[in-house]
């Protein structure tokens, strides 16, 4: 070996010794580096499957973070490199770094709580303030939200700690709220029993709970009518799309008329509206 060195012309560079270390420092990095992975994702793929995405993913940075944290310890091992007075100094640190960013120190807090209060998971659908989206991650500092239209939010875990937050999806059916105004005129007797023909005719249209029909009122030119059907998370935009489009069109063949804003002016006690015609005069000029 050391003739080698001599040949190379490297004897006064590197030692054996140190070839040995660095040989022992790449060995530990190439078998620690991919065995952290194969952990990682072998576990995410458990927990995922058995448990919920949710856990798979915590669980996988957990292991990542660690297995990284140790195999650098090693590596500093292999050279010598005495851990005490570097703890020490990364513990002053993080005390100042503490103290500098509290907002960060309270996301990961948060990020506890909601990791533990379980609330919402990976995969599920909530509403947060006014943004919608599906959660992609439950993270350290933050929450990653993909919307429909498919923008990417990202939201401090303070944030979600204090705001009212709407799991869209945790259960397994939703109503759909069809809300219908018609004219004074119409029976609401035959419209609750087109209302139901229509709902029990849609097959993504649950029979139990069964169908809600309510009236809402008098309103200003229409009696404000609630219909409520029920169906799977997963149809629930269908479901609801085509009742709206089912209505119009039965309604329409049933004559039922679904009234537009207009006003009528009436006077005195007679209940007949004041006639009103609209007389165009069209002037003559004479040249």
């Amino acid at each position: 070996m050391n003739e080698l060195f001599q040949t190379l012309g490297l004897e006064n560079y590197i030692q054996p010794v140190m070839l040995n270390i660095l040989l022992r420092a790449l060995l530990i990095i190439m078998i620690g580096l991919p065995l952290i992975i194969f952990l990682r994702r072998s576990v995410n793929k458990y927990i995922t499957r058995k448990y919920s995405p949710h856990y798979g993913m915590v669980l996988g940075k957990a292991i990542w973070y660690i297995g990284f944290i140790l195999l650098v310890l090693m590596v500093l091992n292999q050279f010598d490199v005495n851990l005490t007075p570097l703890l020490g100094a990364a513990g002053v640190l993080g005390l100042a770094v503490g103290f500098a960013s509290q907002t960060s120190v309270s996301n990961v807090i948060s990020g506890i709580f909601l990791i533990a209060e379980k609330s919402f998971e990976v995969g599920d659908v909530i509403t947060v303030g006014g943004t919608t989206g599906e959660v992609l991650s439950i993270d350290t500092l933050s929450v990653k939200l993909r919307t429909f239209d498919n923008r990417f939010v990202r939201i401090p875990n303070e944030t979600m700690i204090k705001t009212e937050v709407i799991n869209v999806s945790r259960f397994p059916i939703r109503r759909a709220d069809i809300l219908i105004g018609v004219a004074y005129k119409e029976d609401l007797t035959k419209v609750k029993s087109l209302l139901t023909e229509i709902a029990r005719s849609n097959p993504n249209v649950l029979n139990d709970p069964a169908p809600v029909f309510i009236f809402q009122g008098f309103g200003s030119s229409s009696l404000d009518l609630q219909f409520s059907v029920w169906a799977e998370k997963d149809n629930w935009l269908q479901v609801k799309n085509e009742m709206h489009e089912a209505v119009k069109l039965r309604f329409e063949q049933e004559n039922v008329e679904i009234p537009f804003p207009h006003v009528s002016i009436y006077k005195s006690e007679v209940r007949d509206p004041i006639p009103v015609e609209i007389a165009i005069k069209q002037a003559k000029i004479e040249n």
